[in-house]
């Protein structure tokens, strides 16, 4: 009986030592966003955050080049059953939703196993939220679905300081139409408003949340966006924004606190979205051709179509002007044509005078 007693003494032990690292945050213990601990001092306590390969960086057409090699991505087991069930949880940085490590993302050198999901955003006076940018413009909101390295790691906390130990899928959202599959989040946010709550929800597919044309995306080699940084993560951003509405955009912007329910003095999660990081001389692949978007000439939609029309009304007005000469010598020619030249009849004079 002692024996058995030790044994499952054991047992417990190890299912303690072994909970943590698997569901370990891939942020540092005490830092925020604002304030002594905000993202200007993270560098003080996470040598990372100030140091090369940091992310989100601006992604505009200098640093863009084709790479014929980058694949569509497969996204395997992301169709999650409703019968089955996510762990959504305030973190007091982001609204975080769990993920099943059997969920896994083909096309890449080695299997990335999928641990979490979670969400930037800005705040309702400036819906201008999303960490990485394109060509300057930031978008309402980010979705970071973050995976590690299963052939080398055994989840995501060991693998976030290692060499290719992360890879994350990055979702630019715009404000728009309302998103049916975004709500399966959303709709549970008041169940998690302050920090350390949690809920249960009903599993559904997470490749919903992708943009179309996934296999459109930038590619480059950055680090985590939260302290502590690690230079380790594998991004792809998807070329292709999603819509949510304004509601629900209202809704992320507004629900969530960092601060715990019996914080006296609560503080409301808004702006949790670092900063765009110099990109040095590094390079973002990307796996479509940009020819076919004139946005990256760095002339807005607006200047082109401009130029466009003034070209249009330039052509108008030569063909015109064309057509009014062509029409005035023809008819000077047609004058003339009218015209009989008669010589003048010398008056006979009389025969007698």
């Amino acid at each position: 009986m002692p024996r058995s007693l030790h044994a499952a003494a054991v047992l417990l032990l190890l299912c303690l030592n072994e909970q943590p690292a698997a569901s370990a945050p891939l942020h540092g213990s005490k830092w925020s966003y604002f304030g002594p601990d905000g993202e200007k001092s993270w560098s003080k306590k996470y040598p990372s955050c100030g140091g090369v390969l940091q992310s989100p960086i601006d992604l505009h057409s200098d640093i863009l080049q084709y790479d014929a090699s980058l694949v569509p991505l497969g996204f395997q087991g992301y169709n999650v059953s409703a019968n089955e069930q996510f762990l959504l949880t305030n973190d007091g940085h982001s609204v975080r939703l769990n993920l099943p490590s059997d969920m896994h993302i083909r096309g890449l050198r080695s299997r990335y196993s999928a641990a979490q999901l979670h969400l930037h955003w800005g705040n309702q006076n400036d819906p201008h939220g999303s960490e990485h940018t394109v060509g300057g413009k930031h978008f309402a909101a980010e979705l970071h679905i973050v995976h590690y390295n299963s052939d080398l790691y055994a989840n995501a906390s060991t693998a976030s300081n290692k060499s290719e130990g992360l890879a994350v899928l990055a979702v630019l959202i715009e404000m728009g139409s309302f998103n049916p599959s975004y709500d399966k989040i959303f709709r549970h946010l008041q169940d998690v408003k302050y920090k350390g709550q949690e809920v249960l929800i009903p599993g559904f597919s997470i490749e919903e949340l992708l943009p179309e044309r996934p296999d459109e995306y930038y590619r480059y080699k950055g680090s985590l966006t939260t302290p502590p940084c690690h230079p380790t993560v594998l991004w792809t951003v998807f070329r292709n924004p999603v819509q949510i509405s304004q509601e629900q955009l209202l809704a992320l912007e507004t629900a969530l606190y960092c601060t715990h329910v019996d914080d006296p003095s609560p503080r409301e999660m808004v702006n949790n979205f670092r900063r765009v990081q110099n990109f040095d001389e590094r390079l973002v692949y990307i796996s479509f051709r940009q020819v076919q978007d004139l946005t990256y000439t760095g002339l807005s939609l607006g200047i082109i179509l401009s130029v466009a029309l003034a070209g249009v009304l330039g052509i108008c007005v030569v063909l015109a002007v064309s057509i009014w000469l062509f029409r005035r010598k023809k008819s000077k020619k047609g004058d003339n044509k009218g015209v009989i030249y008669k010589p003048a009849i010398k008056r006979e004079t009389e025969a007698h005078a």
